[in-house]
C-alpha cells in the first residue's frame, strides 16, 4: 500500500528483506489493514478495539540494555536496568534481522521524539502488526510531508510479537525480549503485543540523552492555564495525569512524557494513551469522547459483539485497559505542542493509606525529597488474603524508564526549580476517611478546586498549618472545599488508628530514601518525615 516512502531506506541501514513495505501510512490505510488482518475490529462509534495477548501491560522483568563503553559508567544498573552483553546482543540482533527478512509485510514509520526541535530524535519504527504501526504514529509526534522528504532516522525500534527469544543464546529472562542498544542506536521488541513497550522504549531513550544536553526529561503531563502559565503534574498510573490535565478551561501540552528546557516544557508525544477502565462521560468527557472517534486504539477494552457497544466497567480481561489517540482529539490543545518553562509544579499520589492531606505545599528541598520518593500507594484486594495498602515507591515517578541515576534527575529538578521559582505542591487523589476499603476516595471536586487555586496562586495566601508527620505546609481553609478533609487525622472514625497508620507510611517513606541520603545535601535529607513531630499552630502564608 503506497505511503510516504523513504529516500532513505531500510537498506541504508544494513536491514534486508522480502516482505511488502508499508512506508508513513496515514491512519484510515492502517486501520484498514488492522481489520483486513483480522488484527482488530471497529466499534459502533469507529474505534479500532484490539486485543494485546497474554501481555496486557510492559514485562518489566524482560526489559535489558546492553553494556559496553558507552553505557558502563551511565547507566544506574540493577534491577530495572538489567545488563545485556555485546555478544548476547550480537546473536540477538542477527537473529532479528533473519526473522525480518522472512515476514511477507512489514510497516515502517518515521516519526520525532520530542516537539522542541532542537531537542528531538529521529525514530524509525518497524512492526509487523499494523495496529502498532498506528499506534506508535499516534503516540510519537508525526512529521509533516515537507520533513519526511528527507527523513533520515536517528535511532530504529523493530517490534516482532512472533519473535520468540532464546535465553541461552541471547542472555535474557524467557523468550519475551526488550533490549536496547544505545551505541547501536537500536531497540528490539520480540514476543509481546502489548504497544507500550514502544512508547516506554522512546521515552527512556529520551531519558537517557536529554540529560546530558541539560534538559530534564519528566514522566508527567502538562498545561497551559489562561494566564499563559504552565503546570505540570507527575505522579504514577492510577494518580490522575491524564485526567487532571485534560482540563477544558486550560490548554493541553500533553497527558505522559515531557521535557524542560531553557525555553519550553514539551510534549515527547503526539497522542495520549489513557486508562479506560471505568471511564464516563460524566468523569471524564474530553477522554470518553475520544471513544467515540476514528483513529482512537483501544486495548482490551470488553465490548458486546452484537451491538459493538463498550462496556468500560469490564476488567475481566485487565483493569489496565488502555485508549490511544492523537493529541488534538482532546478540546483546547497546544499548536505546537509545547509552552512556557512551568510556574507550577504538582507531585501526585494515591494515598491508600488515607494518611497525606489533598494538597501540601513543597519547599525545593521538599519536593527533591518527593521526587526522589516517587510514592502512591496500590489498593488492596488484587489477590486472595491481601488486606491492607502497599506502598510504592518509584524513584522520580516513573523508574522503569529513567537509566541514569535517580539524583541526575532529582539534581535537575531542583536546579530548574531554582532558577524558575517554581512553585510545588504534593496531590493526594487517594483516599481520606480511613485506609481503601474503609475511607472513600478523595472526592475530584474538591481536588480539581484545590488545584484551581494552586494553579491561580490563591493557594498561596490561605492560612497554613505544620503537619504533624511529613513538615510540609497544609492549608487550613480553601474556598469550596470542606475544612475537615484538609485534616486528615479528623476524618478518621479512629484518631490513634491515624496515627498509627501514618507512623507506618512515615517509617516506610525513611526506610525507601535510605538509598539516597548518601548522594543528597544535607537540606534534602532534612526534609524527610520524622515520626512523632509536633504539630505547629496554624500560621498564615508569608
Amino acid at each position: 500500500m503506497a505511503g510516504r516512502v523513504s529516500n532513505f531506506g531500510l537498506d541504508k541501514q544494513g536491514i534486508g528483506t522480502d516482505a511488502r513495505l508499508n512506508w508513513n501510512l496515514t491512519t484510515a490505510p492502517l486501520v484498514e489493514q488492522a481489520v483486513r488482518r483480522g488484527e482488530g475490529e471497529l466499534t459502533k462509534d469507529g474505534a479500532l478495539l484490539v486485543d494485546t495477548g497474554k501481555f496486557t501491560g510492559r514485562s518489566v522483568k524482560d526489559k535489558f540494555i546492553v553494556r559496553d563503553e558507552t553505557t558502563e559508567d551511565t547507566i544506574n544498573w540493577g534491577p530495572i536496568n538489567q545488563a545485556m552483553s555485546p555478544d548476547h546482543w550480537a546473536n540477538l540482533k542477527a537473529d532479528f534481522l533473519a526473522a525480518l527478512k522472512d515476514q511477507d509485510e512489514l510497516f515502517v514509520a518515521d516519526l520525532f521524539g520530542g516537539s522542541q526541535p532542537e531537542y528531538r530524535v529521529n525514530v524509525r519504527v518497524i512492526n509487523q502488526m499494523a495496529w502498532h504501526n498506528l499506534f506508535i504514529r499516534t503516540l510519537l509526534v508525526r512529521p509533516t510531508t515537507e520533513e519526511l522528504a528527507d527523513f533520515t532516522p536517528e535511532y530504529t525500534i523493530i517490534n516482532l510479537p512472533s519473535f520468540k527469544a532464546d535465553p541461552a543464546r541471547h542472555g535474557c529472562r524467557s523468550d519475551t525480549v526488550i533490549a536496547v542498544n544505545l551505541t547501536e542506536k537500536m531497540i528490539l521488541i520480540g514476543n509481546t503485543e502489548y504497544s507500550g513497550e514502544m512508547k516506554k522504549g522512546v521515552f527512556g531513550l529520551l531519558n537517557y540523552l536529554l540529560p546530558a544536553q541539560g534538559v530534564m526529561p519528566m514522566h508527567c503531563s502538562a498545561n497551559i492555564g489562561a494566564d499563559g502559565k504552565s503546570a505540570i503534574f507527575f505522579g504514577l498510573s492510577g494518580t490522575g495525569k491524564t485526567t487532571l490535565s485534560a482540563d477544558a478551561s486550560r490548554t493541553l501540552i500533553g497527558d505522559d512524557e515531557h521535557g524542560w528546557s531553557d525555553t519550553a516544557v514539551f510534549n515527547f508525544e503526539g497522542g495520549c494513551y489513557a486508562k479506560m477502565i471505568n471511564l464516563s462521560a460524566e468523569g471524564e468527557p474530553e477522554i470518553y469522547a475520544t471513544t467515540k472517534m476514528f483513529g482512537t486504539i483501544l486495548e482490551n477494552v470488553a465490548m458486546n459483539e452484537v451491538t459493538r457497544e463498550l462496556d468500560f466497567t469490564d476488567a475481566s480481561k485487565t483493569e489496565n485497559t488502555r485508549g490511544a489517540y492523537p493529541i488534538d482529539f482532546i478540546p483546547n490543545t497546544s499548536d505546537e505542542n509545547l509552552g512556557p518553562p512551568p510556574s507550577t509544579i504538582i507531585f501526585l499520589t494515591a494515598d491508600a493509606f488515607g494518611v497525606l492531606p489533598p494538597i501540601a505545599r513543597l519547599t525545593p528541598d521538599q519536593a527533591m525529597y518527593h521526587f526522589l520518593s516517587g510514592y502512591t500507594a496500590k489498593v488492596a484486594g488484587t489477590e486472595i488474603g491481601v488486606t491492607e495498602p502497599e506502598a510504592t515507591f518509584s524513584t522520580c515517578f516513573g523508574a522503569a524508564f529513567m537509566p541514569r541515576r535517580p539524583t541526575v534527575y532529582g539534581n535537575l529538578l531542583k536546579e530548574r526549580i531554582a532558577r524558575g521559582g517554581a512553585d510545588c505542591w504534593l496531590v493526594n487523589t487517594g483516599w481520606t476517611g480511613g485506609k481503601y476499603g474503609v475511607g472513600n476516595r478523595m472526592p475530584i471536586k474538591a481536588t480539581r478546586a484545590l488545584l484551581n487555586a494552586a494553579l491561580d496562586g490563591s493557594l498561596k495566601t490561605a492560612q497554613f498549618r505544620k503537619d504533624p508527620n511529613f513538615g510540609f505546609d497544609v492549608p487550613v481553609h480553601v474556598p469550596g472545599v470542606d475544612d475537615k478533609i484538609l485534616d486528615p487525622r479528623s476524618t478518621w472514625a479512629d484518631g490513634e488508628e491515624y496515627d498509627r497508620t501514618a507512623a507506618k507510611l512515615v517509617d516506610l517513606f525513611v526506610e525507601n530514601f535510605s538509598q539516597f541520603a548518601d548522594h543528597v545535601d544535607e537540606g534534602v535529607r532534612q526534609a524527610a518525615p520524622v515520626q512523632g513531630q509536633q504539630a505547629t499552630q496554624a500560621t498564615p502564608a508569608e
